[in-house]
């Protein structure tokens, strides 16, 4: 049986220098379940990502951002899926946000990024934010 491809996107919110990190619940994936994650989701159809992650962010968090710039794009081969996964510079346009679907969020600088364990898609991604001057 062929894997089914999830085509997903990530908000890459930077405020004062700091990138938020949200820790998921559990999850049916258990490579994905407490893990931290970019707030985000799935692409519905007919949605373009910029569109999908304004909405993603907005049920998951309440929370309104200005989607920028792509940052990345990484296919990342899960147990019974792929996942495929854009990330985009967001800028947030509210003061709080309300957590609905996670567990935790954390506002991290870029070296303390790799202080959370993320889910296992996001690996590349941190890698290389770690590398960048916010």
């Amino acid at each position: 049986m062929m894997k089914k491809t999830l085509y997903v996107v990530g908000a890459i919110i930077i405020k004062n220098g700091k990138i938020l990190a949200v820790k998921r619940g559990e999850s049916k994936n258990k490579a994905v379940a407490y893990k931290y994650e970019f707030v985000g989701g799935k692409i519905e159809e007919g949605e373009s990502p910029q569109v999908a992650l304004k909405r993603d962010v907005g049920e998951e968090m309440n929370y309104e951002v200005e989607v920028g710039q792509r940052f990345m794009q990484e296919v990342y081969e899960y147990e019974d899926v792929f996942v495929n996964l854009q990330t985009y510079f967001c800028r947030p346009l509210s003061e709080k946000y309300e957590l609905k679907e996670h567990l935790d969020g954390k506002w991290l600088a870029p070296e303390e990024l790799f202080s959370v364990e993320w889910a296992p898609a996001d690996y590349n991604m941190i890698s290389q934010l770690t590398k960048i001057k916010l």
